[in-house]
């Protein structure tokens, strides 16, 4: 089941940025006085009760002008009410009611889409409800009060997000299908990677970057098995400085790789692995996904007997975070080694499934121990009293020790790696968890 998505739209300076930063108790977010210095991380995981949603930051907006303003701001909640289950509309109490929120309302009213109407700024409940009454007349109900810096209110909002989340149905768990996302900077060859295993134009493909706007499920059959293909967008506008591209692309593969069991990694071969293939990379690692990565374009890099492996070196650096993650040569235009891609995600699918039985588990670890004796600290030894996997879709694994801090990160890698050595595991991540229990005499 993939997790609600809850989008933030605001003017500048109405604190968008404190908000998220608060919800996603970590300082994300760069938050200064300028208006549209939102950079970073424009995304994070909250939980909230039993509930837990992907928040996101919207941002982007640069203060030149009030027509500026008021355009970027429709784009913003253009990208919300694309993307986003419910949509957390942010006002300022002090700087009251402005033109541009009652035209964005108006957008965000029209969309059909939960509103929650936040009012920031309101330290002092008393001296502040007054004003917050003012903004009813926007006429997407009920203003909800906070101070997003005093972590006032919060409760209260949160309750009323939540009340909009989706209704968790059995449709998706029924439909066993695989569903494969394809994310990767704008302009790599993605919705052509999509149109040519679709074998039919379903995307709409041009040279001119981010011309797929939304997110389009395309559901295809190879080898009398289906999938369902997501084609994430790059963004409408072309205009937009890179900055921002860079952006709605990344909003895009977030919502895009949380309803996905596999993700496809498209990188262009004509311009190499780079950081933003590293962030977008990011998104699917740290939600515990298969992956696999296309080096799109093959057919146009002049080569020798070693481009494969430098190539590969290349982005095993980039990608360091990510050893387990397959690679493939395609080309999307000439169809070169597309079959691959299935058999490959087939396996992938398969590994981020697997179940190791808990005894074969410990078996390995007390071998693993045996060959390298695990890490001491002031003549105390972490021992490990046993290993159990409790979840798939990644992979996770709980091991008891009898001291957590002895659990040293290195020594971790170290277990992952005989693991990976008799189970393969390949192309999708594995989850460690280490839990404490006291010697046992």
């Amino acid at each position: 089941m993939s997790k609600p998505i809850v989008a933030v739209v605001g003017r500048p300076n109405v604190g968008k940025s404190t908000l998220f930063n608060t919800l996603a108790g970590e300082r994300i977010s760069i938050v200064q006085d300028t208006p549209g210095v939102t950079r970073d991380r424009i995304y994070a995981e909250v939980s909230w009760l039993n509930y837990n949603f992907t928040l996101i930051d919207t941002g982007g907006i640069e203060p030149d002008s009030k027509d500026v303003i008021l355009s970027q701001m429709r784009e913003q909640a253009q990208i919300a009410i694309d993307t986003a289950d419910v949509i957390m509309f942010l006002v300022d109490v002090r700087q009251g009611l402005q033109d541009a929120d009652g035209k964005v309302a108006d957008m965000l009213r029209r969309s059909n889409k939960p509103v929650v109407l936040v009012v920031n700024k309101v330290d002092d409940f008393d001296k502040y409800m007054p004003d917050v009454y003012e903004f009813y007349n926007l006429g997407i109900g009920e203003p909800f009060p906070v101070s997003a810096s005093s972590k006032l209110g919060l409760g209260d909002m949160l309750d009323e997000v939540v009340k909009h989340f989706p209704p968790e149905s059995n449709e998706e768990e029924e439909d066993d299908r695989p569903r494969v996302a394809i994310i990767g900077k704008p302009n790599v060859g993605k919705s052509s990677l999509v149109n040519k295993l679709a074998q039919k134009d379903r995307v709409i493909v041009s040279n001119i970057a981010g011309t797929t706007r939304d997110a389009i499920d395309t559901e295809i059959r190879y080898n009398g098995k289906d999938y369902i293909l997501i084609d994430t967008a790059g963004i409408r506008r072309k205009n937009k400085i890179k900055e921002e591209i860079e952006r709605f692309s990344i909003i895009r593969a977030v919502t895009a790789v949380e309803r996905a069991d596999v993700v496809l990694l498209v990188i262009d071969a004509t311009e190499g692995v780079t950081e933003q293939d590293a962030k977008i990379a990011g998104i699917a690692h740290e939600r515990g996904k298969g992956i696999i990565i296309c080096v799109n374009k093959w057919d146009a890099v002049e080569k020798n007997n070693d481009s494969v492996k430098e190539y590969t070196q290349k982005i095993r650096q980039i990608l360091s975070f990510m050893p387990y993650a397959e690679i493939l040569f395609i080309s999307a235009l000439t169809g070169q080694r597309l079959p691959k891609i299935f058999e490959t995600m087939d396996a992938v699918i398969e590994n981020n499934s697997m179940r190791v039985g808990t005894g074969v588990l410990n078996e390995i670890v007390a071998e693993a121990v045996a060959m390298q004796q695990p890490p001491t600290d002031k003549g105390k030894r972490l021992k490990i009293y046993y290993i159990t996997q409790v979840a798939v879709k990644p992979p996770t694994f709980v091991i008891f020790v009898n001291d957590k801090n002895l659990m040293h990160f290195s020594y971790t890698r170290y277990l992952e790696n005989r693991i990976r050595d008799t189970f393969g595991f390949a192309g999708t991540s594995l989850k460690f968890i280490v839990r404490e229990r006291k010697d046992e005499g």
